[in-house]
């Protein structure tokens, strides 16, 4: 069974149809590339496959569960939907731990995902004083909590400097390796082309374009062909 199945899926906000009949599949164990101009539907699909948004049509299911009868929601998806949510009085340590609290995980996950996205040295520092690229990784320490199988994430590169890209890359590459499904939304083609198994493109709310990549696939002319 796929990670992520999209069926028919339709979203209209007033007299705007912002997802019309999109369906796809993430399949488990790959990294996926989420792409499209801005105002393509890629945000308000995510919402809608977290069940943050509820869909006008069709169904978005994880593991062909929808997201809000999941039995253990935070150890099955962990998502980053935006990377500024953090109270600017709280340590990283401390926002995390709350988090930890209200989900009942066991007290070393907190420690453990400060490692994974190399911030313990940061982490009783307040967040009022990260980057936003220190702030993205916090993002990413908190879907990480739980230990999920499937990573969702939208824009997690939005400010990263080059050696974080790096950083983000190898992050990616090591979820992917240790069995995550990771469906990534990203403007960062040349980057996200490198190590994404395959890509799913959406235009004006529709699916242009879903397939594998190689390593001979132009990401970048693929997706001015496809969005034209």
């Amino acid at each position: 069974m796929s990670a992520i199945s999209v069926t028919h899926l339709g979203k209209s906000f007033g007299a705007v149809r912002a997802v019309d009949d999109l369906s796809f599949t993430v399949e488990r164990g790959t990294l996926t590339a989420f792409l499209g101009p801005n105002g393509a539907g890629k945000t308000t699909t995510l919402r809608m496959i977290l069940g943050l948004v509820t869909p006008t049509d069709g169904t978005a299911v994880i593991g062909g569960t929808a997201y809000r009868d999941l039995e253990r929601p935070v150890s099955t998806v962990g998502a980053v939907l935006e990377a500024t949510a953090f109270h600017p009085g709280l340590s990283a340590r401390t926002h995390l731990e709350a988090l930890r609290i209200a989900a009942g995980l066991e007290a070393g996950r907190v420690a453990h995902v400060l490692e994974q996205v190399d911030l313990t040295g940061a982490a009783d520092r307040r967040t009022k004083g990260f980057s936003l690229g220190m702030r993205q990784r916090l993002a990413l320490a908190s879907a990480m909590l739980g230990d999920p199988e499937i990573l969702i994430l939208d824009e997690p590169a939005n400010g990263l400097d080059p050696a974080g890209m790096r950083w983000l890359r190898g992050f990616l590459q090591a979820c992917v390796h240790r069995g995550r499904t990771v469906l990534v939304s990203t403007h960062v083609l040349a980057e996200i082309g490198q190590i994404a198994d395959q890509a799913i493109i959406i235009g004006g709310g529709r699916l242009a374009w879903q397939g594998p990549l190689t390593s001979r696939t132009d990401l970048e002319e693929l997706y001015l062909e496809v969005t034209r």
